[in-house]
C-alpha cells in the first residue's frame, strides 16, 4: 500500500485515485450565466459562482461544533436568507430526527422545510419544493432504502435537476454516499457491505465515518483494491468533501483533526491512500 499526504487544490479524482489539479471556470450545463431553470422559468442562479456544489460529510460532530458547518453550507448559496430543504428518508422520516435536523438550521435567517416521504409525500409537489430550495441537506441512515424510495417518487431525477440548476446539495453518511456511484453501508445488516447503486452525480465512491467505525477503512480499501468499488474519497466524522461541478475543490472540517482521504487501486492488487489535510471552518472552536 502506498500512503502520502497532500495539500488540496481544486482538481479531479482520476480513475487510479490520483488527484489532478485543474482550473475550470464557470458552469458546464449550458444555462445562461447568472440564471437557472425552475419549472420552465429562468430565475436567478442559486450560487454566486454559477457552479454546482455538493458537500459530503463523513459524520457530524457534537452539536456545539455544528454551527461552522451549517454556516459554510448556507454561505455557498449566496443568499442572506436561504431556502433550506431537509430530507430524512434514510431513517424512515423518524419525527425526532427530522425535528433535530431542521432545528440545526434554525438561526440562519432562512426558511427551513422538511420533505417527508413516509407514509406519503408531505408536500403536494415534491419537485416544486426541491427545485425552489437554495440548499438541500440529506440525513444519514440506510442509503439503500432511501434511494429505493427516492426512485419510486422520481427524486433521483428531481435531485439531478436541482443539482444541475445550482441548488447546493449536502448530506451526512447515507446522505453523502448517495451522490456518488457507491460506497460502504450497513443498509443490509450489522456487517458493512458494498453499495454500488448510488445516484452517480459524482464519479467514484465514498466512505463516511472513516475514523469512528473501525470496519469502514479496511472494507473500503479492500473493495477498491479488488475493483468492487471505483477509486473514491473517505471522510472522518466532522470532515466534508466539497465538490464544485465535478471537481474536488476542498476538504473542510468543523472538528479539529478530522481529514479526508483519497483511495485508489495501485494496479497490483493493492491500493493507494492519500491523506488530505482539511481546512478548518471559520468559527471552529469558538
Amino acid at each position: 500500500m502506498a500512503q502520502k499526504t497532500q495539500s488540496l487544490t481544486t482538481g479531479t479524482l482520476a480513475a487510479g485515485g490520483d488527484f489532478r489539479p485543474v482550473a475550470r471556470p464557470g458552469r458546464a450545463d449550458g444555462a445562461p450565466a447568472g440564471t437557472r431553470e425552475c419549472r420552465g422559468t429562468t430565475v436567478p442562479d442559486v450560487t454566486a459562482d454559477g457552479r454546482r456544489h455538493v458537500v459530503a460529510f463523513g459524520g457530524l460532530p457534537q452539536p456545539d461544533t455544528l454551527l461552522p458547518i451549517r454556516d459554510y453550507l448556507c454561505g455557498l448559496t449566496s443568499r442572506a436568507s436561504p431556502r433550506i430543504g431537509v430530507l430524512t428518508t434514510a431513517t424512515g422520516d423518524d419525527p425526532a430526527i427530522a425535528a433535530r435536523t431542521c432545528a440545526w438550521f434554525e438561526g440562519t435567517g432562512g426558511e427551513v422545510g422538511h420533505l417527508a416521504l413516509f407514509p406519503m409525500p408531505s408536500v403536494a409537489d415534491p419537485e416544486d419544493f426541491l427545485l425552489t430550495r437554495d440548499l438541500i441537506f440529506v440525513g444519514g441512515g440506510s442509503v439503500a432504502n432511501m434511494l429505493a424510495v427516492w426512485r419510486v417518487h422520481q427524486l433521483d431525477r428531481i435531485m439531478r435537476a436541482a443539482w444541475q440548476a445550482g441548488v447546493v446539495l449536502s448530506g451526512v453518511s447515507a446522505g453523502a454516499i448517495c451522490w456518488f456511484e457507491g460506497g460502504t453501508t450497513d443498509s443490509f445488516g450489522p456487517d458493512l457491505r458494498p453499495f454500488t447503486d448510488g445516484l452517480g452525480f459524482l464519479e467514484g465512491s465514498y466512505c463516511p465515518h472513516y475514523d469512528s467505525e473501525p470496519g469502514r477503512r479496511p472494507l473500503f480499501t479492500s473493495l477498491i483494491a479488488a475493483g468492487v468499488l471505483p477509486a473514491g474519497i473517505a471522510c472522518d466524522d466532522g470532515a466534508g468533501a466539497h465538490f464544485a461541478d465535478d471537481e474536488l475543490a476542498a476538504v473542510v472540517t468543523g472538528l479539529d483533526g478530522a481529514a479526508g482521504y483519497l483511495v485508489g487501486p495501485d494496479g497490483a492488487g493493492g491500493f493507494t491512500h492519500t491523506t488530505l489535510a482539511a481546512t478548518p471552518l471559520p468559527g471552529l472552536g469558538s
